[in-house]
């Protein structure tokens, strides 16, 4: 599996958000990642 193409700010970013340590979202699938990118992003947009 190849590594994740997201900068360390969105991990560090990701990992405080979702409450789970940074490793873990750096050996989450890809599809699950950016399903959790959304769902973040989702949320910041309704708080605007």
């Amino acid at each position: 599996m190849k590594p994740l193409q997201i900068s360390a700010e969105t991990a560090v970013m990701l990992s405080k958000k979702l409450g789970v340590p940074l490793e873990t979202i750096m050996h989450m699938p890809q599809h699950i990642l950016i399903q959790k990118l959304m769902e973040v992003q989702n949320e910041q947009n309704e708080n605007k």
